[in-house]
């Protein structure tokens, strides 16, 4: 009779553990997918975005390009060092695409190289956040 009092307190007291951490691991569960999908709305995209005017420069095959730029940072901080940093951005992206050939931005790869290595040596310079995305808004070569 009392082991039969302590099996059933024993499984009343697993079963009630059980139902919390289940209930504990559903909890988080959605809040992290919550957490994860809240993406920024257009408006936000353009309050941290920088827009990179008309560069003309010659390729390495000579070739030359017209390309304009819009840089998404991942705040208002970061887009306005973007801002003060106009400079060294221009520099940057002239000394990327003057190694480059038109064969070399040929297509969706060549143009996603670009904008990667744009990207990741932008973000050896910032100090105040980073940078989110590069989109490339005009491009022509001739």
């Amino acid at each position: 009779m009392k082991n039969n009092k302590l099996l059933t307190v024993m499984l009343i007291i697993l079963v009630s553990i059980t139902l919390i951490g289940v209930v504990l691991f559903v909890v988080l569960t959605q809040l992290n997918k919550q957490s994860a999908t809240l993406e920024p709305s257009i408006d936000e995209i353009l309050e941290c975005s920088v827009d990179v005017p008309e560069i003309t420069t010659n390729l390495a095959d000579g070739k030359f390009i017209r390309i304009e730029l819009k840089i998404q940072a991942d705040s208002q901080n970061a887009a306005k060092e973007l801002e003060k940093r106009n400079f060294q951005t221009k520099n940057i992206i002239i000394e990327e695409l003057s190694e480059l050939t038109e064969e070399n931005l040929k297509g969706k790869e060549g143009k996603i190289l670009l904008e990667s290595t744009i990207k990741a040596r932008l973000n050896e310079l910032m100090q105040e956040g980073e940078v989110q995305q590069v989109y490339i808004t005009s491009y022509i070569i001739q």
